[in-house]
């Protein structure tokens, strides 16, 4: 007996079928979450925590001023200067001038590059993952409705 109508069973049990959109993107992120914490587990870095994760949110936190990071994270600047101490303290990022000796900027350390590479492999695994998973051809269509819907919550910021 072929396992894929018990898989399909499965799944039809497990979904959330009178859940909206944003109920279902919470859950999918929190599947995301899950995975990329798991991965920095695994990978040694065990003193992070997801909420360090906006510091990190692609495409990284490297040369912004700590107020643009705050801004990025949609956090207070007293938010975002916790996080960043905290971080410093950990070894994974940096306080720098700028190159004209400006305000301060954040910088990645080695160790915070490394866990950026880190998560972006976990991410790249997760994306395989699902594609699998859904299929290969609804999950590319399913990445470019969620590549249309940020390109237009991008503009509106």
């Amino acid at each position: 007996m072929s396992s894929a109508p018990v898989r399909a069973r499965r799944a039809r049990r497990t979904a959330v079928p009178t859940a909206y959109v944003g109920a279902l993107l919470r859950l999918a992120h929190h599947r995301v979450r899950r995975h990329l914490i798991d991965d920095l587990r695994g990978a040694g870095f065990a003193d992070l925590q997801e909420a360090h994760f906006p510091v990190f949110q692609h495409p990284g936190p490297d040369g912004l001023r700590p107020s643009e990071l705050a801004a990025r994270m949609h956090a207070s600047r007293q938010a975002a200067n916790y996080l960043i101490s905290q971080l410093e303290t950990l070894g994974y990022i940096e306080r720098r001038p700028g190159e004209t000796g400006d305000r301060r900027r954040v910088h990645l350390t080695a160790r915070g590059r490394d866990a950026l590479a880190t998560l972006h492999r976990a991410a790249r695994r997760l994306q395989a993952q699902w594609a699998r998973e859904v299929g290969a051809e609804k999950f590319d269509v399913f990445l470019d409705v969620l590549r249309m819907l940020s390109a237009h919550t991008a503009a509106m910021e």
